[in-house]
């Protein structure tokens, strides 16, 4: 994705998405700011393994997603289970959607994985961070979307595999 288009086309895509998606399928609205996640924290992570060479990671305050799981199930209180299972799945509308805005934009299929969940922070091996948006909700809540790409000196960022 970093040499497909230009690092301020991939911030408005990736932007555009994180708020549409979180404010349709959990009701929360996100803006850009400075509040980063505080120590207690998850982290949602997937890799692009056709098309582009990077991974996409959002890191979030524990309390945010809980909130964002909350709204999407109606429910008062949301078991550490379905805190995991909402979280893979937002990631995974939200990263469908960021695959077919790059589609539009590149006309190069992506293919990514399945989302992995994790408690804490997750940094993805082999990568380092090309950008980072960061957005809070009105409560406060924190949260980080990562643009991965290969170390430098792995820079191929087309794959070849169809």
């Amino acid at each position: 994705m970093n040499t497909a288009m230009t690092k301020e086309e991939l911030e408005k895509i990736l932007d555009q998405a994180v708020q549409d998606v979180t404010e349709c399928t959990a009701g929360v609205r996100l803006h850009q700011g400075v509040q980063s996640p505080g120590e207690d924290l998850c982290t949602v992570q997937i890799t692009f393994d056709r098309g582009f060479r990077t991974s996409l990671t959002l890191c979030a305050d524990t309390g945010l997603l809980y909130r964002m799981a909350s709204n999407s199930f109606h429910e008062e209180s949301v078991s550490p289970e379905d805190l995991e299972e909402f979280s893979k799945e937002y990631f995974n509308v939200l990263c469908g959607r960021i695959a077919g805005a790059m589609f539009q934009a590149t006309q190069i299929p992506a293919h990514f994985g399945p989302p992995v969940f994790y408690h804490g922070r997750y940094e993805p091996e082999g990568s380092e961070v090309q950008f980072m948006l960061t957005y809070s909700d009105e409560n406060c809540g924190g949260a980080q979307f990562i643009h991965h790409v290969p170390l430098s000196g792995e820079n191929e960022t087309v794959s070849e595999e169809c």
